[in-house]
Order: structure tokens, then sequence, then C-alpha cells
């Protein structure tokens, strides 16, 4: 293998040419126009254009990728993750070509990759699975009858991909309906098939994934679990191993299905068997027990505490990712191995460096996915304006200030990774990251991963798969909580971030008002030199000084207590300001009253909230909505969200039709007065 084509973008593709680089091979980069200045592009030995910006008019072009690939002189293809890499079809067509394929066989793609076919090899194979049908009679009325013969609650599920769309959970018969046809329009969207199976749901379990990894003279192992139960909308937010809930024997018998698993399938490199472990319920008060330090994959048993919950666990299967995951540098982590050298290795025909016994594992990692999200988890576009990575952490990402985030692509910016002896100590360790990492420009989810690794749930490692569901709505309260206490200090850094508050004293005072969600803040300030200031706010008084640091950095002083403060413009009269951890979004409100809220204008429109695509309008002109009525359904980043009536209303115009892209603050629809 002399030359690499890595058949995707962004962070993974970041992460394969470093590797591919340490072992002396040359690496290509291809790109749609969107990501023509892309990180990626800049890093690999040489790019090959791919045009469009739409991942069907690029990224997803079989015929595209092996055009690059012979005029790049490329021996070899790495497709990543997501994508084509767990199309069958574009693997076969590489080997076609000639080329090295850096994964496993077209024949176990289609095997494994297959959630319904997957689930019948591993039924033949007695690996554990959830009663279910998944069968070519894909009409409502099957769905229907099956879902009574298994028993609601029931989970709805593209046969296809990954990533958690195409799936929606059931509890009740007149659901039903509306899920299919929701799972199935995703899933067209995201796969290019509207296949669906349906299976008996799990409220509570954890999402707990074995790492698996063949060559091709037979040999199989595994490299220990994953634990990624704190999910949104399907999708992992957080993954860390050990699982605090597997023990010794657990992790031995769910590795050795999923070792045979693999092998059933003739599986070669890289794979990941994910299973739902389901618990018994476990004492009140119950200790998460300690990492352990140092431990063999499969140690002879008794030394290893038992962790929360483990001893009787139930775990079911529920599909296996034919490639390289996200959370892959978890298990790099506690192993010490680069799994992506091990992929182009296999690749090349070489066996696997260990076997099963050699396998050690030390200590506790930790990883977070950072996303251009709102604390509501809408994702969001626009232009990093300022970007500054944490020290101490393994930060995965193609992120560089003034970069654009489009919607065309998955909403992750990358991916922060820590490992520590235990972990308390790792969860510590990652919070400090997440505080220390500045990404200004557009919405992210940096504050809310910390507090969810803060919180007393996560922090005894009792965190199932509903955590979020049942704790999101606190977790975004106390973010509320923490950006209120800090707004005085944003709005001075905001406003003096010049170094206007540096100049000669002013006996005049001037009133600073921002809106903060929907309430106006207002303050009363007074220069009184050489940075120091006199506030007040509503009858409270303040004594304040700002000192310039940097561009848009201000160190501020309220009341003895010092902030640094880092702003930036996204718009006009729109600030994104970050006041030591917390994010603060302000918006000038000059010409508002002081007790104002949001404009009666807005009251009577329903704007767009981040850029996508509109594929159903619910509603037409003169129609009586309720609040949270489903109005509109847009697409964005590869993710179906519904626009929901903020109040009781009726609709006077609807200013989008399907299939048209929105922007952000875009009108969708005008109620009447």
């Amino acid at each position: 293998m002399r030359r690499l084509l890595i058949a995707n973008r962004g962070e993974i593709a970041r992460r394969i040419i470093r590797t591919a680089h340490r072992m002396g091979m040359a690496t290509v980069a291809v790109y749609s126009d969107a990501d023509a200045e892309a990180l990626h592009v800049q890093e690999a030995g040489s790019a090959v254009a791919l045009g469009g910006t739409l991942s069907a008019d690029s990224y997803l072009r079989i015929d595209k990728l092996l055009a690059a690939a012979r005029a790049a002189g490329a021996d070899a293809v790495h497709p990543g993750y997501g994508f084509l890499s767990e199309n069958a079809d574009f693997a076969q067509a590489v080997l076609d070509a000639g080329l090295i394929w850096v994964g496993p066989p077209p024949a176990a793609i289609r095997a494994l990759g297959n959630k319904a076919s997957a689930k019948e090899l591993s039924l033949a194979r007695k690996v554990p699975c959830l009663p279910g049908y998944q069968g070519a009679d894909q009409s409502d009325a099957r769905f229907g009858a099956e879902a009574e013969r298994i028993g609601y609650p029931v989970m709805v599920k593209a046969t296809a991909g990954g990533g958690g769309r195409g799936m929606r959970l059931v509890l009740e018969p007149s659901q039903l309906q509306a899920a299919l046809a929701s799972a199935r329009s995703e899933a067209l969207s995201s796969f290019g098939s509207d296949e669906l199976l349906v299976e008996r749901a799990l409220l509570s379990p954890r999402h707990v994934e074995v790492q698996v990894f063949a060559d091709a003279h037979g040999h199989c192992i595994h490299l220990g679990e994953r634990d990624c139960s704190v999910q949104r909308r399907h999708q992992k937010l957080v993954e860390e191993s050990p699982s605090p809930a597997v023990n010794a024997d657990l992790r031995e018998r769910m590795g050795a299905c999923a070792v045979a698993l693999a092998q059933a399938a003739g599986y070669v490199g890289a794979g990941t068997v994910e299973f739902l472990v389901e618990l018994p319920s476990s004492p009140a008060g119950a200790a998460e027990p300690a990492s352990p330090g140092r431990r063999r994959s499969a140690p002879s048993g008794g030394s290893e505490p038992h962790a929360v919950g483990s001893v009787g666990a139930n775990f079911y299967l529920m599909e296996m990712n034919t490639r390289l995951q996200v959370e892959h540098p978890v298990t790099e982590a506690v192993t010490g191995l680069d799994l992506v050298e091990w992929q182009l290795r296999v690749a090349q025909g070489e066996a696997l460096p260990l076997r099963q016994e050699e396998v050690v594992f030390r200590g506790h990692a930790i990883e977070v996915r950072l996303c251009a999200e709102d604390d509501n988890f809408a994702p969001h576009a626009g232009r990093v304006q300022h970007f500054i990575e944490p020290g101490h952490a393994r930060f995965d990402h193609a992120l560089q200030a003034g970069g654009e985030v489009t919607p065309f692509y998955d909403s992750m910016l990358g991916k922060l990774i820590v490992h520590a002896a235990t972990r308390d100590e790792a969860i510590s360790r990652l919070v400090a990251a997440l505080d220390g990492t500045q990404v200004l420009g557009l919405p992210t989810n940096r504050a809310f991963l910390a507090a969810c690794l803060g919180h007393q749930v996560f922090r005894a490692g009792l965190a199932l798969i509903p955590f979020l569901a049942e704790h999101g709505d606190s977790i975004r309260a106390s973010l509320q909580e923490q950006q209120a206490q800090v707004l005085l200090p944003a709005v001075l850094g905001l406003h003096f971030g010049d170094g206007a508050a540096q100049s000669l004293p002013c006996p005049f005072g001037k009133t600073l008002r921002v809106l903060h969600g929907e309430q106006v803040f207002a303050v009363r300030v007074t220069e009184t030199g050489q940075g120091r200031l006199e506030v007040s706010v509503g009858s409270a008084q303040h004594a304040a000084s700002c000192v310039r640091v940097g561009p848009g950095q201000m160190r501020v002083t309220v009341d003895g207590l010092g902030s640094m403060v880092q702003a930036c413009r996204v718009s006009d009269g729109r600030w994104h300001v970050q006041v030591g951890a917390i994010d603060v979004w302000l918006q000038d409100a000059s010409f508002e009253p002081a007790a104002g809220t949001s404009s009666g204008s807005q009251a009577m429109e329903l704007k767009a909230p981040f850029n996508g695509k509109v594929i159903a309008v619910k509603v037409a002109a003169g129609a009586s909505v309720k609040r949270g009525d489903t109005l509109l359904v847009i697409e964005s980043m590869k993710l179906e969200h519904a626009v929901c009536a903020t109040r009781d209303a009726i609709v006077a115009t609807v200013a989008v039709q399907p299939g048209q892209q929105t922007a952000p603050g875009q009108v969708l629809l005008r109620f009447e007065a």
C-alpha cells in the first residue's frame, strides 16, 4: 500500500491521514465544493475535487471517488465512517478497480450491515436478540400485526445504516403509523433504502458495544467494551471504556458473542457489535466500583469488582457496524493501540499483532462529541469566529477560526478524549478540557456536555439510555441559571472589549441594554477612569473593572470577582460571549424598553431555527393549530426536525414549500392577529 485515498471528510479524514503519514504512506483527500478550504484537504499529500455541495453529489458518488483514485494514482481506499463506509457496492467497486479496500469483504458488509440479515445470522449462532419482525412484507398492516404479537412498546428501525437515523420508539398502537412514515422518510434520505424492522423496545437499558478485529487468516479478537448510554435522538454523546456496568464475566460473554458473529460472517478488519444491556434493579445507593488500573481481556475471574447492576444482566444484539466507529479513540486509549494502523495492516494481508490473552486494558477513557447544536439539540450552521482547543486532552476535530460549518453534513465538530487511572479522574479532566475549549460564532453543546459529566447520576455510573430524557430539562435549567449569573460581566466585556474603559473618566452615565433569550437586561454604567466602572442593575450597585487582554478578550472584575470574557460579533447586533466556561448569546436591545421581551412581530411569525431543507408542510392558510402541533418538518445535518406551534393560533400564510432551503431567522409562516 503506497498511496491511500480517504473517501471521507472532516476529523476522521484528518485522523486517518495522521496514521498513514506516520506509516510512510502518501495520502489523497477528496472534497466537495463546500470543503475546498477544509483542514483535511490542506493536510493530505494531494487532493481531488469531487464537485457539488450535497453528499449525494460528492461523498456518496462512487463514480467520482473511483475517478479520483485513478487520477491520483491511489492503490488503496479507506472509507472512514459514515457516507459509503458500510456500502457493499462501493467496497466491491473498489476491489473490481484493482484497489485495496480498507474494510471488511463486501459479503460481510451485506450480511452484517443490514440489521435484518444480521439479526437472522445472530439467531442462527445463538447470539441473544430481542423478539421482532424483519421480513419482506413492509406494509403498515403487517407491522401493526407484528407489533401486537411482540407487545408494546416497540422500536421501529431502518434496516440499513446507523447513527440512530430511521429509529422511532412506539409506545402504543396509535403512534405506529406516523412512526413508520417518519422512519421510512429519514431512512430513505440517509441510506437510500426505506426498509424497516420492528422489535420489542427496552425502555431503560444500557447501550454497550464491543470492538472486534479480524484478519484474513481466520483470527478474530475483541478489544473490550464501550458504554454509549448517554444519547440524544438515538445518537451518542458520551462514550467510555470500560463500562461502569460490565464486570469480567459479562465482558467475556459479550466478547465471545461479538467474535462469534464476526466469524460467522467471514469478517475482516475493524467492526463493532452493539448490544442493549438490561440490568436487574440496583440496590438504592449502590456505589460505583473503582476502575481497575490494569487488567487482561479475559481474566480468570474473581479479581475484578462487580460493576453496578452487572450481576445477572441480560444483553441483546442491536446491530453490527461494519466500519471504524466514531468512538474508537476510547478503545485506543485503554489498550494503547492504533486501530487505524491495524486496519491498514490487516488490509494488506498482515495477521493481527496480538492474541486475545495478550490484550491489556489500562485505566479509564471517556469521549464526548462536540456538536454544532443548541441546548435543545437543534443543529446549527455558521462560521467559527474564534477557536481555542483545550490542553491536556486529545481533540480529534476539523475546526479552524474562520471556517464554515455548513448544513450539508453531520453536526459533529469534533471529539474530546481523556484517559486517566480512574473513572472519577477521567471525568474531572474531561470537564476541565471542555471548560477550556472556546468555539465562538455558532451554538455548541460544550457546556451541556460538561453538565452531563458532572451530573450525580452519571458520576455514580448509573446513566441509562433515558438519561437525557429524564434529566435534560434540569440540566438545561441549570445552564440557564449559570448564564443569568454571568450576564453582568458578559455585557461589560462585550461593550468595553475594545479597551474603551481604559480611557479618562466620564461624568455621564449610559444605559446598556441587551436581549438574553426573551428578557431585556439593562445596566447603567459610569466610567471613573483607568478601566474602573460604577454599575447599577436595578437597585443594586456594583464596582467593576475591565482590562483588555487580547482581541475580543477582557478580564472583567465585578465586586472583586474576576472572569475572563471572550466576545465575538456573529452579525449586526448579535454577539456570542463566553464567560469562563459559560456561553451567553446576546442581542443589541438599545431600542427595547427596559422591561420588554421579544417583539410582538415575533409572536405573529414562525421562523426557521436553523439552516435546513423543508421536507413537509403539515398546515395550510386558515388552519387552526394548538400549541405543540407539528407545523413543518425540516431536515438539517442528516436529521429530521419537527417545527411546532408555540401557541394556539390560526395560520394566516405559509411562506415556504417542500424542497425549499431555509436559513436561520427566515419566516416559515405567519399567524393571524
